[in-house]
């Protein structure tokens, strides 16, 4: 079973990746446009830091939170949206494929059906986001005060990683709504690019049930607030037990074993053009 599993994940990545890459190598064709369509990516994406600039030339905190520790959170939670919406953001137009019956194509080809939603149209133009929320986060540690320990090293580079597959979950779970409610895109935007947002300003400025919602409802807290909590110092506004900040990878976990049930529930209700 295991060796299966392992052997259906493999085939499900590379599938991927050979998309991707032909997808690429289209974009490359007309390199000028491509660096055009980044350079233009890149600078929109910017302007959201730009506003807290903007908020903190009127104060020196925001809910007892930093410039540089904001910095922080906008750099970690854009950086886990950007390499989402980078390796899977295409699926959030499964509902088009639905209603014009090009899903169907998809199902017939001998490689996963996931894996083609995912990277069909992938756009290289997006790693502009990951890309400026890397320098951000940079900056920002530049101008915060920690202790760097090895656990705290290590919380890091978890968070990314661990950020990034939570927020590719969302983007695939909250996808496939639309095997039920083709009109669901902007439903499933609410969620990722709105949860994201959210992620940018510290918790201590939304009510206690908000965030408590971000951690035992939808788990996005796990995405930066609370392992930031450790990394920079702060204290939890939930006074939630210490094991909560180190539990994004059993977060991710859960996510994934979720979007994977409901893509496989979406797949069993789906009808096709043809039937």
């Amino acid at each position: 079973m295991a060796d299966t599993m392992t052997a259906r994940t493999a085939w499900a990545l590379r599938s991927w990746w050979l998309m991707a890459g032909m997808w690429t190598r289209s974009t490359m064709a007309y390199r000028a446009s491509f660096v055009m369509m980044l350079a233009a990516s890149t600078t929109v994406t910017a302007l959201d830091f730009v506003v807290l600039l903007l908020m903190f030339q009127h104060t020196e905190q925001l809910g007892g939170w930093s410039l540089g520790e904001l910095g922080f959170l906008y750099g970690t939670s854009s950086f886990a949206l950007g390499m989402a919406n980078l390796l899977v953001g295409s699926v959030d137009a499964l509902g088009e494929r639905i209603r014009t019956g090009t899903l169907d194509t998809m199902l017939i080809r001998p490689a996963p059906a996931l894996a083609q939603v995912c990277a069909e149209r992938f756009s290289l133009r997006r790693v502009g986001r990951p890309v400026q929320a890397a320098a951000i986060l940079a900056w920002s540690l530049t101008r915060v005060e920690v202790h760097w320990t090895a656990d705290r090293v290590l919380l890091l580079a978890v968070l990314l990683l661990c950020g990034s597959v939570i927020f590719c979950a969302i983007f695939i779970g909250f996808a496939t709504v639309q095997f039920w409610w083709g009109e669901a895109g902007e439903f499933q935007n609410a969620f990722t690019y709105g949860g994201a947002t959210m992620l940018q300003y510290p918790p201590t400025v939304f009510a206690k049930e908000l965030v408590a919602g971000t951690v035992f409802g939808l788990p996005i807290a796990f995405v930066n607030w609370l392992p930031a909590l450790h990394i920079l110092g702060k204290p939890d506004p939930l006074g939630l037990p210490a094991a909560f900040r180190f539990a994004s990878p059993l977060a991710a976990l859960l996510c994934v074993l979720a979007a994977g049930l409901a893509w496989r529930a979406g797949l069993r209700a789906y009808r096709g053009t043809g039937n």
